[in-house]
C-alpha cells in the first residue's frame, strides 16, 4: 500500500471513531439507549362479521337514436343470449347476488379473517355473451378475495346483448358489522 494511502485511511478511521471515544472520555456510553416501553397485549373476540359483496359496474352508455332512414339489422336467432329486457349490469349484478345466497361469492376463509378489498377484474365475452377470459386487472391485497373475484366473474352465465366485449369490472368485498 502507498504512504498518501495508509495516511489517508489513518486519518478517515480517526475521524470517523471520534465521536465514539468522545462519548467514552465524557464518561458515558457513546450511544445512550431510550428506556424500553412495557409491552401491552389485549385480547378481545372478534365480532362475527357478515359477508356482504358488492359489484360496482359503470352505467350503460345512453344509446344513440339511429337516423330513421338505417333500417334495424335483424337479430340473430341462434344468438339467445337472453330473452328479458335487462341491461348487461343488471344481469350481472342478480348472477352475483345467486352466487352470494348460494355461498359461493365471499370465501369463508376470507369472512373469518375479515378480510375486505376490491379487485378490478378484466372481463372478455365472447359473440355470444358468455366469458371467454378473466383476470385479475388490480387486486385487493389479498390473494383469497382477488381468486374469488375471478371465480365469481368466470361463474357468470349468458349475458344479454349489448353488454360489452371488454370491461372492467370492480367487485367490492365488505363485511357488515
Amino acid at each position: 500500500m502507498s504512504r498518501p494511502l495508509a495516511v489517508a485511511f489513518g486519518l478517515s478511521a480517526l475521524l470517523h471513531a471520534l465521536p465514539f471515544a468522545a462519548g467514552l472520555f465524557a464518561g458515558r456510553s457513546p450511544l445512550p439507549r431510550p428506556p424500553a416501553a412495557p409491552l401491552q397485549a389485549r385480547l378481545t373476540p372478534p365480532p362475527a362479521p357478515v359477508a356482504q359483496a358488492e359489484l360496482l359496474l359503470p352505467e350503460p352508455p345512453a344509446k344513440a337514436r339511429a337516423p330513421a332512414a338505417t333500417p334495424e339489422k335483424p337479430v340473430n336467432s341462434t344468438v339467445d343470449r337472453k330473452k328479458t329486457a335487462k341491461t348487461w349490469t343488471q344481469a350481472i349484478r342478480e348472477q352475483f347476488a345467486e352466487q352470494q345466497r348460494d355461498g359461493l361469492f365471499y370465501p369463508e376463509a376470507a369472512i373469518r379473517q375479515g378480510l375486505e378489498g376490491e379487485v378490478l377484474v378484466l372481463l372478455l365475452l365472447d359473440a355470444e355473451g358468455n366469458v371467454a377470459a378473466a383476470r385479475v386487472e388490480a387486486g385487493s391485497g389479498h390473494a383469497l378475495l382477488d381468486e374469488a373475484a375471478l371465480r365469481a366473474v368466470r361463474r357468470l352465465r349468458t349475458l344479454p346483448a349489448g353488454a360489452p366485449s371488454e370491461t372492467l369490472l370492480p367487485v367490492r368485498f365488505r363485511l357488515q358489522r
